[in-house]
C-alpha cells in the first residue's frame, strides 16, 4: 500500500511540474501579466503626453494665444505699451551676469 501511495504522489508531482514551472506554466503567465501591466501604465503616460502635445500643436496652428504665451515665458517678450513687473520671493537673490564687451584682439607683429 505504501508503494502505491508513493507512486501516485510521484505521478501527481510529475503532472503538476509543467503546470507550474513549464513553458506555459502559471509562473510564466504571472510574470508576463506583470510585464503587460507595466507596459499599459507606460502606454497610458505616453498617451497623455501625446494628447497634451496634440492640443498644443492645434493651439499653435489655430490661435495666437499659444504663440504669445511661448514668447512671454521662453523669450521674455512683452507687448507694446505693457509694463513688465517681476516679483521676487523674500530672500532670493538676483543673478547678474557681468557685461562683457567684445573687442577684437590686437595682433602683435
Amino acid at each position: 500500500m505504501r508503494l502505491i501511495t508513493i507512486a501516485l504522489f510521484t505521478l501527481l508531482v510529475l503532472i503538476q511540474f509543467p503546470l507550474w514551472l513549464g513553458k506555459g506554466g502559471w509562473l510564466r503567465v504571472w510574470e508576463l501579466d506583470k510585464q503587460v501591466t507595466a507596459a499599459q501604465v507606460n502606454n497610458d503616460g505616453l498617451k497623455a503626453r501625446n494628447a497634451k502635445l496634440d492640443s498644443e500643436v492645434q493651439d499653435l496652428k489655430n490661435g495666437t494665444s499659444a504663440v504669445e504665451e511661448r514668447a512671454r515665458f521662453e523669450l521674455g517678450m512683452i507687448k507694446k505699451d505693457e509694463i513688465f513687473v517681476q516679483i521676487l520671493e523674500a530672500g532670493s537673490q538676483i543673478e547678474s551676469k557681468p557685461a562683457t564687451s567684445h573687442t577684437p584682439a590686437k595682433k602683435n607683429n
